[in-house]
């Protein structure tokens, strides 16, 4: 196969790139460029695609002995992950940046040039694992190394993008393993730092960055019943199961700790209350993708909310026009803010994945059959 191997600078994707050379396919090696500043550098470990990352892409390819382009996706970038990211904070939602990125960038810009350029299918350095169910299905599986496991944010590409996926890192059983197949195939980057927090916030200062592009939107910290218990520089800059930096200067009455349980984005109000009020029975989840066929009926699955969140044990149905409904019988998921990414599994297999759209508090249902989806 023709395959376009992206290469972020980082070990990951320099050893997937190697395997699908070492598998036989005919690989280019191509390395996208998402920040409008050039000048812009790694600062340690923090941001990626930086010029830094572009020239140990550029010596992996070379090591590897592909050809090596660098691809300007900086205005796609700017226009629908770094806009929405902006945007959905401001509306009250907290956005995963990552997960957009894998569905505007990695597996829509880059996949739809690539297919169109003649390659097969796009490489990357995730750790997941894909294929094709007994059914025909696409198949997204986590990954062997559980705790590098990344198929929650890239459940959102649907099977027909993870038809067109490799992801030659899923049956990998440790990241020491990566570096040390890096070092033994003379890859510069085998002992590069992980790249963490958001890629574009190099400084890791989110509600700086925030501050910067919004504005001050002064307002008010409200408990449940609407009394102000202080004021804030703008709603943006918390999230639903915040506790610290409140800038309440009081503590609650019975000297329990508050946390955020809203965000009223046009009466521009923080609401706060208890650990128990985070409690959530039902989530309702909007655009959602499946990788089985959308089940009508009710379904045992597990939930995850966070990129490295545990899992709880749920049931879960489609509604129409792309909406899901899913439901917890315990207090286990709390704390489930507008705009995350719902992503259910049976076992190690993503069933699939919606943006929580609201969710309603943990009270008492009365069972029903659930079917398992085969």
């Amino acid at each position: 196969m023709r395959v376009l191997a992206a290469l972020s600078g980082g070990v990951d994707s320099a050893v997937a790139a190697a395997r699908a050379v070492e598998a036989g396919h005919d690989v280019v090696g191509v390395h996208m460029a998402l920040s409008r500043n050039r000048a812009q550098m790694r600062t340690g470990s923090r941001g990626c695609c930086s010029i830094e990352d572009a020239g140990d892409a550029r010596r992996a390819a070379d090591v590897l002995g592909i050809p090596y382009y660098v691809w300007d996706l900086s205005e796609r970038f700017e226009d629908t992950v770094i806009a929405d990211f902006l945007s959905e904070y401001e509306a009250g939602r907290t956005p995963n940046p990552c997960v957009r990125c894998n569905e505007h960038i990695k597996f829509d810009a880059l996949l739809d040039k690539a297919l169109a350029l003649g390659f097969d299918a796009v490489c990357t350095g995730h750790y997941a694992r894909a294929g094709v169910d007994g059914d025909g299905f696409p198949l997204l599986r986590r990954s062997a190394d559980l705790a590098k496991d990344q198929s929650y944010v890239l459940a959102v590409m649907g099977p027909e993008r993870l038809a067109r996926a490799m992801f030659p890192l899923g049956d990998v059983p440790s990241k020491e393993q990566v570096r040390a197949e890096a070092a033994a195939r003379g890859l510069s980057v085998s002992a590069k730092p992980d790249s963490y927090d958001i890629c574009f916030v190099a400084d890791g200062n989110t509600q700086g960055f925030l501050r910067d592009r919004l504005g001050s939107r002064p307002g008010q910290i409200v408990d449940a019943d609407g009394t102000v218990l202080g004021e804030h520089d703008g709603a943006y800059g918390f999230t639903v199961g915040q506790r610290k930096g409140l800038g309440i200067d009081r503590p609650a009455a019975d000297g329990r700790p508050r946390y955020v349980l809203s965000i009223e984005p046009v009466s521009n109000r923080v609401v706060v209350g208890s650990a128990e009020d985070l409690s959530v029975g039902a989530v309702i989840g909007e655009s959602a993708v499946w990788f089985v066929p959308a089940p009508t009926q009710w379904t045992d699955c597990l939930l995850q909310v966070r990129a490295h969140g545990a899992a709880v044990p749920v049931r879960a149905r489609a509604l129409p026009e792309g909406g899901l409904r899913i439901e917890v019988s315990d207090d286990r998921l709390r704390g489930v803010a507008p705009g995350q990414s719902a992503v259910l599994y049976q076992g190690d297999r993503v069933l699939g994945q919606a943006t929580v759209a609201a969710t309603e508090p943990l009270s008492p249902r009365p069972d029903s059959a659930a079917v398992e989806v085969r």
